[in-house]
């Protein structure tokens, strides 16, 4: 898929079903096995490379429907005429703690804003979130992911979240618009690519 980067230049790779349901990419199985077995030794990160797909370029909408961890529905669908911010994560991640902060402030500054925030735990059970959501504040929803791979198998073949923590930007209409693959650090970058969105500036 072409795209055009602002901030640094990242190819972008389709994931495959495996890796997605694992909910991490990488070509060291060692790193793999570690991410499955529980250690966070050697968590698995990016660099914080953002990718922006042009709007000419961008295919089809995402589609997934899931659970919140409050068992409301979650559906990219329900969501379309929304910016949709989608961070990928698990509390045992240390850049996913150092970038909790960051994601809070635009979540807080778009509050009122045709935005949508939703967190995707690709490994923790239910109590596990919940307590790094509580440590953390987060304060919106968050799907649990790490079984069925509902949300990153929706973005198979798209630009999608091949490490953790990763954040990806859907347009209004669903479709694949940005991604930070690593941690975010500091908010104007997402901020960037959020009020781009909202403003229809994103070319």
């Amino acid at each position: 898929m072409p795209t055009r980067t602002r901030f640094a230049t990242l190819a972008a790779t389709a994931v495959i079903a495996a890796l997605a349901l694992a909910g991490c990419s990488s070509s060291n199985d060692k790193l793999s096995e570690q991410y499955g077995s529980g250690t966070t030794q050697n968590y698995i990160s990016g660099t914080g490379a953002v990718t922006e797909v042009a709007v000419d370029k961008r295919t089809d909408p995402v589609d997934f429907t899931t659970k919140d961890t409050d068992g409301d529905t979650v559906s990219a669908k329900a969501l379309r005429g929304k910016v949709v911010v989608l961070n990928f994560w698990y509390a045992g991640c240390p850049p996913c703690r150092a970038e909790a902060k960051y994601l809070n402030q635009v979540h807080d500054e778009h509050a009122d804003d045709d935005v949508a925030f939703v967190g995707v735990n690709v490994r923790d059970e239910e109590g596990t979130a919940a307590a790094f959501e509580r440590t953390f504040g987060v304060d919106y929803p968050t799907v649990l992911d790490a079984r069925d791979g509902t949300v990153q198998l929706a973005l198979s073949g798209q630009i999608a979240p091949n490490a953790v923590p990763a954040t990806i930007v859907l347009d209004k209409q669903g479709r694949v618009a940005a991604r930070v693959l690593g941690a975010i650090d500091g908010k104007s970058i997402l901020d960037t690519l959020v009020t781009d969105e909202l403003s229809g500036k994103a070319s």
